[in-house]
Order: C-alpha cells, then structure tokens, then sequence
C-alpha cells in the first residue's frame, strides 16, 4: 500500500497501520518524505528503512517520482532544465535503492511528462525516450527498475497506451526499465485490462489496484477476476499494490477495506 494516504502522518505511523492492515509492503511517494527527497540525508534513509523493517514491512518502490521538488519537467524543450530533471530521476534512484533492495520506481508524473513549450507530442515523447535510456546504466547499477506507466489523455499526451509503453521498454533494452499497470490509469484503453496485461506479461513488473474512478478497492465495482486470473496463470511474482487517488476515507479505513475486498477476490481463484 502507498504511504500518500495517511497524509502528514509520521513515518512509523503508517507503517504500523498498514501491517496492521495485513499489508506485507509498502510504496512511497518520496515528496511525502522531503521537500527535495534526493537530499534526504543516509541516516534518514536507514531510519526509514529499518522502521519499515521492524514493522514487518518490505519496501516496493517509489512513486509520483517529481512531485517535488517543483519546477522539474523530463521532456522541456529547454535542454538545461531537461538535464536537471534527469539528474533528480538519478538521485531517486539511489532513493529508492537505498530504501530496500530490488524496488521499482512508477514513473508516472504527468504534468512533469507531457509536451511542452511548443514540442509536438511526439518530440516530448522522444526525449523521454532519450532520457530514460540515459539513466538506465545507473538503475542497473543500483539495481533499481524505472517503470513507465501509460496515462490516460486526460492526465497526459506522452505515453497513453500500455502498448506505447511497452515499445518504449523494447527500444531501451534494459532490463531495468520496464512497465506496469494501473487499474484506473487504464481506463482509456480499448482491450480489456486482462486481455492487456496477459498480452504484455513479460513486461509488467508491478501492479496498482484501485477502482475506474480512481477511490480505493471495494469503493466501486470494478471486475478484479479476470485481471487475478491472468496473475495467477502467468504466475506473477511482483507486487499488488493500493494505489488510491481519493484519501477522504482515511488512510485505515482505505486499508482494510481495499484488502478485505481483494482477499475475497483473490479466494475466488482456483487453486
């Protein structure tokens, strides 16, 4: 479960409400943790580390990795500011290395993304290209994997489809950059979410649950079988993990009903 949804409440905190909640790891978006993540000094980093360790916790990644600080954007036609933004995405990824081994980061970020300045999409859409493939021998060396999520048109015109995605990730040839899958940042595909993870299997290395509208699970009535069938099948072996957009339940209350839903969900496979 990503830490956002207990807003403003101390690390540990939250780190024991969602174990509590039946959790087994947690995801964080690093500007909950500093205004400038990359210059949390080591021994934070350890702290956060070893509270997630003795809350019985593993660490899964990162996400809205350029939230903070502001100002930043990957695909600006201003070659300076496209540099520096580049160098934060390194600097998270020995965040995110630092915070427990094999995390992935969920390069999602689009107002950070999206075309810019008079750049078409498609040139906006190259110097992502251009600088993901940039900071992939520094992922590999950290051992930290950079994944590009599709966004939908309405959040961003860089990168929409899971297929887009996926040719971005075959162009790379790293494997430590690779894609996932969000349930509600799926919504404009035309395939069925199933159909697309089961067709871009070998590429998908984390999974965000949440309703179409973006509310916790089990706030709506999305369809989880077909999408756990798939998992189960090609025997998935990364995280599932809540990634809501509407914290005004409360960061337990999201919990367990997020999990008691996908457990009844997930009892209904076969064995």
């Amino acid at each position: 479960m990503c830490n956002e949804a207990f807003e403003g409440r101390p690390f540990a905190e939250i780190c024991q409400a969602v174990r509590a909640a039946g959790y087994t790891g947690l995801e964080i978006a690093p500007f909950t943790l500093a205004e400038n993540p990359v210059e949390i000094p080591a021994s934070a980093r350890r702290e956060y580390r070893d509270i997630m360790v003795s809350e019985g916790l593993a660490f899964a990644g990162l996400h809205w990795l350029m939230v903070s600080p502001k100002g930043l954007h990957v695909t600006a036609p201003d070659r300076a500011l496209r540099e520096r933004s580049w160098q934060h995405i390194r600097g998270l990824i020995d965040l995110c290395a630092d915070l427990g081994p094999a995390g992935v980061m969920v390069f999602g970020s689009p107002q950070q993304r999206r075309s810019s300045g008079g750049l078409t999409p498609a040139e906006a859409t190259r110097h992502f290209i251009d600088g993901l493939a940039g900071v992939a021998p520094h992922a590999a060396t950290r051992q930290a994997t950079v994944l590009v999520e599709a966004l939908p048109a309405g959040q961003c015109d860089v990168v929409q489809t899971l297929a887009e995605a996926v040719a971005i990730v075959r162009e790379i040839a790293s494997p430590f950059v690779e894609t996932m899958f969000d349930v509600h940042n799926a919504i404009d595909e035309e395939a069925p979410h199933a159909v697309l993870v089961d067709r871009y299997f070998d590429h998908i290395r984390h999974i965000h649950v949440n309703e179409l509208d973006g509310r916790h699970c089990g706030a709506g009535d999305y369809d989880y079988q077909p999408l756990f069938e798939v998992l189960g099948r090609r025997r998935y072996a990364g995280w599932i993990s809540l990634e809501a957009f509407d914290f005004t339940p409360g960061g337990e209350r999201m919990a367990n009903e997020s999990l008691r839903r996908l457990e009844s969900e997930i009892a209904k496979q076969p064995i």
